[in-house]
């Protein structure tokens, strides 16, 4: 398996988030992947570098819409599921 391959596959990965925080980090993940910049992310959301911050530190009081711009210019989605069994631990050591 090629690196490129293996890249691909770990991206079709699910990132488990139930915080704002763990949601902020994922985001940030996914920016840091495609080489963007806080700043180039806000523009292509129509953003501010410091909402993007704000984002990415899991600041609760960011605004839904921000949220939805963020993923959007990312390549993200949202899929809403039962939650799984495994502890905020378990999850945390994942990030």
């Amino acid at each position: 398996m090629t690196i490129n391959t293996h890249t691909r596959i770990l991206r079709l990965v699910d990132i488990i988030a139930r915080d704002t925080r763990q949601l902020g980090t994922a985001i940030q993940r996914r920016r840091k992947e495609q080489n963007l910049t806080q700043s180039a992310l806000g523009a292509r959301m129509n953003a501010r570098q410091a909402t993007v911050s704000k984002l990415e530190k899991g600041e609760p009081a960011t605004q839904l819409q921000i949220l939805m711009n963020a993923l959007a210019a990312l390549g993200l989605e949202i899929v809403i599921r039962p939650r799984t069994t495994s502890d905020v631990k378990e999850l945390e050591d994942l990030f």
